[in-house]
């Protein structure tokens, strides 16, 4: 197991360099973003390709969902990126030192260098579980987790679907969106990808406590990083100065969790 570990965050490391060349080449390291998402497929992918013939049907369910979960959310982010052009997240955070001329080195520490670590500790949870041997049928940790993966994934896919269809209208411009999904939520899509997490983690931990415990970290950092740290309050900051409307929708709207509008 941790010879294919190793084996993982080594080609992880180096393809996360040769996107930091590609992103320094370009000057914009915003595509980072679905290499998030599409990192973790592959990671899956890699794993399961290691283990090979033997792997058990929990490890094939687990590849299939991270699998399925990054290629969307991949193509969704990078198709964004096309359009909209340069984040101005990352615009903010680097902004300074591109105007230095130390834009190279700041893309590599602040970006890539941290987005590849994270990402990899992320995934642990559907590494461990794709590697752990198994025999038999799945338990009801795998139905379980499966159920809750499938809740995230449709969460998180039409709540993109609704923000893009939102966005791509004109006279939308300068308003909230507060239809659909996001009438019970601010961040359907936030949502939706821990609960993604958290059902491959249920789904892992089928293999037994040792790998629940080891890829625990996963889900908790997703959900921290998503409620607490760069997802819903740097969203919501920019938000609140460019949306007068705003405040408002904030009030009545659950800021996670769905729930129903408040009066």
């Amino acid at each position: 197991m941790m010879h294919v570990l190793v084996i993982n965050a080594a080609v992880l490391a180096l393809a996360m360099l040769v996107l930091w060349r590609i992103a320094v080449r370009i000057g914009d390291v915003s595509f980072v973003d679905a290499v998030w998402a599409g990192g973790m497929a592959g990671l899956a992918l890699l794993t399961l390709a290691q283990v090979g013939a033997d792997a058990p049907l929990r490890a094939v369910l687990i590849a299939a969902a991270t699998t399925i979960w990054g290629v969307r959310l991949a193509l969704h982010l990078y198709r964004r990126w096309r359009a909209n052009g340069e984040d101005p997240r990352y615009a903010r955070i680097l902004g300074k030192a591109k105007a230095e001329g130390r834009f190279a080195i700041a893309a590599l520490t602040i970006v890539f260098a941290m987005q590849g670590v994270l990402l990899y500790l992320t995934c642990l949870p559907a590494q461990l579980g794709i590697l752990a041997p198994g025999q038999g049928a799945p338990g009801a940790l795998v139905a379980a987790g499966a159920l809750l993966w499938l809740v995230g994934f449709v969460f998180e896919s039409v709540g993109d679907a609704q923000l893009a269809r939102f966005r791509a209208d004109p006279a939308n411009k300068g308003k909230v969106l507060d239809t659909g999904l996001w009438r019970y939520t601010r961040h359907p899509n936030y949502f939706g990808d821990t609960c993604v997490w958290w059902g491959i983690w249920l789904m892992a931990a089928d293999a037994g406590l040792p790998v629940a415990l080891a890829g625990l970290i996963g889900p908790v950092f997703l959900t921290f990083t998503l409620t607490k740290w760069s997802g819903k309050p740097m969203l919501e900051r920019g938000m609140a100065k460019r949306r007068p409307d705003y405040a408002e929708y904030v009030r009545r709207t659950s800021g996670f969790i769905p729930l129903p509008p408040r009066k």
